[in-house]
């Protein structure tokens, strides 16, 4: 047993050594031109550069960002196959009822790339200016419609839990992504929406769309003025999403630390930072252990979120 223990150890080095030694692919599990894929260009783009290794980016979706996580938990464990993920991932398993992986054993933690901020948002045409008075013109008004980005997402978990802790009675009316959502709310279709501030940034800083609150522990750069739910009252929003990235669980734990570094690296550099920034993103980076530690404790927190607003997946 003990020579058997050296010997993949003496290979798992040799192979982190070597690696990487041609190309890498970013499998993104959702269409082009989102977050999610630029977010994964951009990486690739700078693990190019450092590697001198080509690193191309394939979009590989459906299924809420299942097919394309299954592809890399099946995928060759030798890290050229690497998962640029959602929180969804984590979601996923109180969402749907049998996933064809898990999270946990199939797939392993790279780094948290970053933090994705939700924002609850109205359209200008609405003169609702704060979270209490969106409550208020709620309960005067019992059935008005918000919008998601999709069902089972977080913006309709958010909404969800809002209706819960605010014993609010809203429809929820979930769209095809963010770009529907925006168009509907810049046309005052829906009454509000918690949508990613990603998408929403453009409109707000036009005066198109405004800034109630935000979710997560602390107040965001990009809108300094903007009180988060629980600075209001409202506890449960705390929990946000992120974007992080995996490879097949069996990957060499050497290689795994190689690409977490370098990942980890370009995140915090001048432009890495400036990157993230630009897609309204929050850098994060850090290492494989950290990452998973937050991969766990976000389970267990979003399986409670799900279990208090009964959200069902598709």
């Amino acid at each position: 047993m003990a020579v058997t223990a050296l010997c993949t150890s003496s290979h798992q080095a040799v192979a982190a050594d070597a690696y990487p030694s041609r190309r890498i692919t970013f499998v993104v599990p959702y269409p082009a031109g989102g977050a999610t894929d630029v977010l994964a260009r951009l990486l690739a783009n700078k693990l190019q550069e450092a590697w001198k290794q080509t690193v191309v980016v394939e979009n590989k979706s459906g299924g809420g960002g299942v097919v394309g996580n299954d592809f890399v938990a099946k995928a060759q464990p030798d890290g050229y196959t690497v998962l640029v993920g959602i929180t969804q991932i984590i979601q996923a398993p109180s969402l749907m009822g049998k996933l064809p992986y898990d999270v946990f054993k199939d797939l392993a933690p790279v780094t948290q790339a970053g933090l994705s901020t939700i924002v609850l948002v109205v359209p200008e045409q609405q003169p609702i200016k704060s979270v209490k008075e969106l409550v208020d013109y709620a309960k005067a008004n019992p059935g008005k419609p918000y919008g998601t980005f999709g069902n089972a997402t977080t913006s309709h978990l958010y909404g969800e839990l809002l209706k819960k802790v605010a014993n609010i009675d809203m429809v929820h009316v979930p769209y095809r992504g963010s770009a529907p959502l925006t168009n509907d709310l810049l046309a005052n279709t829906v009454t509000s929406a918690f949508q990613d501030l990603t998408t929403a940034s453009a409109q707000i800083k036009a005066g198109k769309l405004r800034a109630l609150a935000v979710g997560g522990e602390n107040r965001r750069k990009a809108l300094p003025d903007v009180p988060t739910m629980g600075e209001l009252g409202y506890p449960g929003f705390e929990i946000e999403g992120w974007l992080g990235v995996f490879v097949p669980a069996a990957t060499p734990k050497e290689i795994v630390k190689k690409l977490s570094d370098e990942l980890a690296r370009i995140i915090a550099s001048p432009e890495g930072v400036a990157g993230l920034e630009t897609l309204s993103l929050v850098p994060v980076g850090g290492s494989a252990e950290t990452f998973e530690k937050v991969l766990r404790r976000d389970y267990e927190k979003w399986a409670d979120v799900v279990k208090a607003t009964g959200v069902k997946g598709d």
